[in-house]
């Protein structure tokens, strides 16, 4: 018996059929009742459980840098978009910050952000497509610092001829620094070499430049030790070694140094943001010590030639100076002239000579006239009737001083008799004598007994103070 095998029409046809028998099914049952909240949980469970590792490329649009360090942007294409959020805690680790436009490739994970019912995506990195990383962030760089002139022609200084200190930041143990002593030896020995040690790549590499930079202005201002030049270096390396060197802190350093600073980083085909701002780049390290120092053969040879270039300007000033002053005397005008200053000055002697003769007898006439003006002082002598006019005054004040003392006590005499007197007739003196004085409420005195009546309040006056009474009967003689 031989058995066929279905069709593929039939298998069609039974999958068909098995799709109708479920479908009418799931019409008859009862069905689930979701909430949008449940429903955004299960589409946010099953995106993230299925697209919890992914990379996506794509154009940067809509990008901003928010007040809490998250980046938030738009990642498109030619046919759809997403919202991508980079979170701070993962982009401060990026070289460089995204921009509109840019192609990049991004790691990161598929989520759904609930209050809106949007999927996005969390990215944990990011990196350019077509160019790296790290030549971005320095193509930024660039544009950023020279857009605040830190790279400017005109500020930079010139170098000084005979520096008697240099400060050197670099690697302790790296190769540049042994070729810089060597060749400052060399070269100069009297020179004074100031190491600030620092690490020259890697985490902090950038800050420890920075600082020691900062720290040999200090040192130069309050040691008195002037540094005349500073020349932070190292070798050469990647891009990636030689980063230190292009970061913002260590530029802005050498852009504040008040002392001159030689860029020296890597090989001469390498080129940093320190170079761009420097006072001067050189090539490698070992350049940077040519550069700022001078062989004692070169500086010798070199005041050499300029004292032979002054020997030879003096002859030639003085030749022609022989020459004019000999034209000058062979002339017939210096002739004529020097004839004139010899008969002026015979007459300035003349002249001369009168005048000492004219002011010494001006000064014997003023000597004798101050003779006799002192003869006379003298015949007239002030003395005698200055001590008569003081014993004068000095009797007349005595007689004053007599008078008002007389007058006083006169006119003190008669102010006691007039306080006697007044004593006397006072009503207070006769109370002594056991008087009283009698007021009623007003404070008018009370003479007689016919003004009062019982139950009326007055007071007693006695010498040594008052007593208030009230009258209980009231008599009074017809």
């Amino acid at each position: 018996m031989l058995r066929f095998a279905p069709s593929k029409a039939t298998r069609i046809q039974k999958a068909m059929n098995n799709a109708a028998s479920k479908m009418m099914a799931a019409l008859f049952a009862e069905q689930e009742v979701l909430t949008v909240g449940e429903l955004t949980d299960r589409i946010k469970d099953s995106l993230e459980g299925e697209f919890f590792a992914l990379t996506v490329q794509g154009e940067i649009s809509n990008y901003k840098n928010h007040q809490s360090g998250h980046w938030y942007f738009t990642l498109k294409d030619s046919d759809a978009q997403i919202r991508g959020v980079f979170f701070r805690q993962w982009n401060r680790l990026m070289r460089f910050e995204p921009e509109n436009g840019l192609e990049v490739r991004v790691r990161g994970r598929l989520t759904v952000y609930e209050p809106r019912g949007e999927y996005q995506i969390v990215v944990e990195t990011m990196e350019p497509v077509g160019v790296g990383a790290l030549q971005l962030a320095f193509e930024q760089q660039v544009k950023k610092l020279a857009a605040e002139g830190l790279f400017d022609e005109a500020r930079k200084r010139p170098l000084p001829m005979l520096p008697r200190r240099i400060g050197i930041v670099t690697s302790a143990d790296g190769a540049a620094i042994r070729d810089m002593l060597h060749i400052l030896e060399r070269r100069n020995r009297g020179v004074h070499v100031l190491i600030t040690p620092v690490k020259v790549q890697g985490v902090g590499a950038a800050h420890e430049i920075a600082d020691a930079i900062r720290l040999l202005n200090r040192y130069s201002k309050k040691s008195g030790s002037e540094v005349d030049v500073i020349i932070i270096g190292r070798g050469g390396g990647s891009m990636e070694d030689l980063w230190a060197f292009n970061e913002e802190q260590v530029a802005r350093a050498i852009f504040d140094s008040e002392i001159p600073v030689v860029s020296a980083v890597g090989h001469e085909t390498d080129f940093t943001i320190a170079d761009f701002v420097s006072d001067l780049r050189a090539p490698t390290p070992s350049a940077a010590a040519e550069l700022v120092t001078r062989e004692a053969s070169e500086l010798a040879a070199r005041v050499e030639n300029l004292q032979a270039s002054l020997n030879r300007a003096m002859n030639y000033y003085l030749l022609r100076r022989r020459s004019e002053l000999r034209d000058l005397v062979e002339s017939h005008g210096f002739a004529q002239t020097v004839s004139l200053v010899v008969s002026t000055a015979a007459k300035c002697r003349e002249f001369e000579a009168r005048a000492a003769d004219a002011l010494r007898v001006g000064l014997s006439k003023t000597r004798l006239r101050l003779h006799e003006a002192q003869q006379r002082l003298a015949a007239t002598d002030l003395r005698a009737p200055l001590a008569i006019k003081a014993a004068q005054a000095e009797r007349l004040e005595q007689r004053m001083s007599n008078v008002m003392q007389r007058l006083m006590e006169s006119r003190w005499h008669q102010l006691r008799l007039t306080a006697s007197k007044l004593d006397v007739l006072s009503p207070l003196s006769v109370l002594g004598r056991g008087y009283v004085l009698v007021k009623n409420d007003a404070g008018a005195v009370v003479s007689r007994a016919a003004g009062l009546s019982e139950g009326q309040n007055l007071k007693l006056r006695f010498e040594d103070g008052e007593v208030g009474c009230r009258v209980i009967e009231a008599k009074h003689n017809n």
